[in-house]
C-alpha cells in the first residue's frame, strides 16, 4: 500500500499494489502494521456496502457528531466514483476545504477519512459499489450533514447530480446552520 498525504491534513489517498496473473488478482486492503505507521490505532467496527444503480448518483456529504466520529476507509469494487470529503475541524488551516479523488474497481485507490470530516460521493458509473469500514457505531441521533452544493465549500462535480435522496437535499447550508457547531 502506499499512503499519500492529501492536501487536508490527516487524510489519505491509499494506492493498493494488486498482484496479478492468469487467474485474476490479490490485493491487501488492510494492515495493522502500516496504517499504524501513518498514526491509524483505532478498530474499525462496522463495514457496510453501499450499492448505486445509476451514473450520477450523489450521496454526501455526511458525518457523525462527537462522541461517535468516526475514521472511514472507503473502497470502490465495483464501477468508478468521485469521493469527496471536507475536513470540518474548526482550528485545522483547511478548515472547510474538500479534497476529491476518483475512486473506481480498476484503480486501486480508497480514501482514508478521519475523524472530524463530512464524506460524500458521486457514481461516474451505472450499477457503482463502494464498502466503508468505520471505527464507530452508526448513532442516528449523532448523524448530520452538509449540502453537496454549498458555495461556500465549492465542491466541483463531475458530472450533474441525477439522483438525490431527499435527506441529502434538505440538509443546510453552512450559513444556515453550521455557525457554533464544534465537529472536532
Amino acid at each position: 500500500m502506499i499512503f499519500e498525504p492529501t492536501p487536508l491534513q490527516g487524510s489519505y489517498l491509499i494506492k493498493l499494489q494488486p498482484m496479478q496473473d492468469e487467474r485474476g488478482f490479490f490485493v491487501r486492503i488492510f494492515c495493522k502494521k502500516e496504517f499504524e505507521a501513518i498514526g491509524h490505532e483505532k478498530e474499525f467496527v462496522q463495514m457496510n456496502q453501499s450499492c448505486n444503480k445509476l451514473k450520477g448518483t450523489l450521496r454526501g456529504m455526511h458525518y457523525q457528531l462527537p462522541p461517535h466520529q468516526e475514521i472511514k476507509l472507503v473502497r470502490c469494487i465495483a464501477g468508478s466514483a468521485y469521493d469527496v470529503i471536507i475536513d470540518l475541524r474548526k482550528h485545522s488551516p483547511t478548515y472547510l476545504h474538500y479534497f476529491g479523488a476518483e475512486l473506481s474497481s480498476e484503480n486501486f485507490c480508497m480514501m482514508y477519512v478521519p475523524e472530524g470530516f463530512a464524506h460524500g460521493f458521486q457514481t461516474l458509473a451505472d450499477h457503482t459499489s463502494l464498502v466503508y469500514q468505520h471505527t464507530a457505531f452508526y448513532a442516528p441521533g449523532s448523524e448530520g450533514g452538509l449540502r453537496f452544493d454549498d458555495q461556500r465549500i465549492g465542491i466541483d462535480w463531475p458530472i450533474l447530480p441525477t439522483c438525490i435522496s431527499e435527506k441529502d437535499q434538505q440538509y443546510p447550508y453552512l450559513m444556515e446552520s453550521f455557525n457554533g457547531i464544534q465537529i472536532s
